[in-house]
């Protein structure tokens, strides 16, 4: 019998399909002056503390960075207050999913999740040899009740993305409390808050204290969104020690390079940027919606820093239009939804040219 090269789990694998970078569109289309509404970027990029910060380290780069992240675990801690053993950092929150999925999921388990949500925990889950128990939204947002009762006796893990991507939408800590309160000792609950920092709703509250509580918790955030450092990947997670110290387990050396480490430890001390980008990302919001209404386009309540939009027409159709246009957003056929698409708020000047150059598409397309 012939022996496979790959292992069978990835064939239940589909490869993640990252947006398009502005500069590959402008070398295949022959134009300049596209902007990119794909991927949730900050618009206003990153804090000069943090630029400067790299800028200083250059000279250094022919050292190992530091393993541990000793001096950013610090400044997480005074920030979080919460003890730096409570902490793991990862190149990105992402490597931080695939800690998660390699320290407590065995073949064959389950990992319940909200459907459509970050399709990095389906990734996670499905290269470990795991099940993904994927539970609907209702109406745009995590079905709690429903999540909690599809955990079974196989369950380990639950993801919760809140605010939800791609949909914005959030829960409240309460909520999140009473799902807690229902899950069994041998699950683990990941609250994943990538735009936790976007958040102005007074019901989200603080996850941070079902850390403090002891709670079977692991809570995620990163440095990519509204502190502008995607491009250098650092994220971090945070829960009980003994927690960490299973992540740490399957954690590689030198995960986070030392540009990264010297760039988040920089950004976090900013918090003027922090501030400008989020009163950015109101005013953005509030004039996208008002929009969108003029437009008659639906679109889910938002608490993050993209807006999910239904357009009524092919949204890979509409993404070939945008895209000849110079206008780069995501579609919302990766999620199951093909009228769908998904756009970053952007600075005031990107917002009104997406806007014009969508009115002038949809026009098109009822000629």
């Amino acid at each position: 019998m012939k022996k496979e090269l790959y292992r069978n789990q990835i064939l239940a694998i589909k490869p993640y399909v990252p947006g398009k970078p502005v500069e590959e569109v402008e070398r295949e289309l022959g134009i300049s002056g596209a902007i990119k509404l794909a991927s949730n970027e900050n618009p206003l990029g990153p804090s000069p503390l943090a630029v400067a910060a790299m800028q200083k380290c250059l000279a250094k780069v022919s050292f190992y960075p530091d393993g541990n992240c000793y001096y950013l675990k610090e400044a997480l801690s005074r920030h979080w207050d919460l003890p730096p053993e409570c902490f793991i950092i990862g190149n990105g929150s992402d490597e931080i999913l695939s800690f998660i999925t390699a320290a407590f999921l065995n073949e064959g388990e389950e990992a319940v999740m909200a459907h459509p949500s970050f399709s990095e925990y389906d990734f996670a889950v499905k290269i470990m040899g795991g099940i993904t128990v994927p539970v609907p939204l209702k109406n745009y947002t995590h079905d709690l009740p429903a999540m909690a009762a599809a955990v079974t006796g196989e369950t380990k893990l639950i993801f919760i993305c809140n605010p939800n991507n791609p949909t914005g939408t959030m829960v409240g800590k309460n909520e999140v409390a009473a799902l807690l309160q229902d899950l069994p000792e041998h699950v683990i609950a990941v609250l994943d808050e990538a735009y936790f920092e976007y958040v102005t709703d007074p019901a989200y509250g603080e996850s941070l204290d079902f850390v403090r509580e002891g709670r079977n918790v692991i809570v995620l955030r990163t440095f990519s969104k509204i502190y502008g450092l995607a491009g250098l990947r650092v994220g971090y997670g945070m829960a009980r020690p003994d927690l960490i110290g299973s992540l740490l387990r399957v954690k590689e050396p030198f995960n986070v390079n030392l540009l990264a480490q010297a760039a988040a430890l920089a950004a976090l001390d900013d918090r003027e940027h922090v501030e400008k980008s989020r009163w950015l990302n109101e005013e953005g919001k509030q004039y996208l919606a008002a929009e969108f209404n003029r437009l008659g386009l639906f679109f889910a309540p938002t608490h993050a820093n993209f807006i999910w939009v239904r357009v009524g027409v092919d949204c890979k159709q509409l993404f070939a239009k945008l895209l000849r246009r110079g206008v780069i957003i995501r579609t919302g056929d990766i999620f199951g939804a093909p009228d769908v698409i998904r756009v970053t708020i952007g600075t005031p000047e990107q917002n009104r040219r997406f806007i014009s150059e969508l009115a002038a598409v949809l026009a098109e397309d009822k000629h």
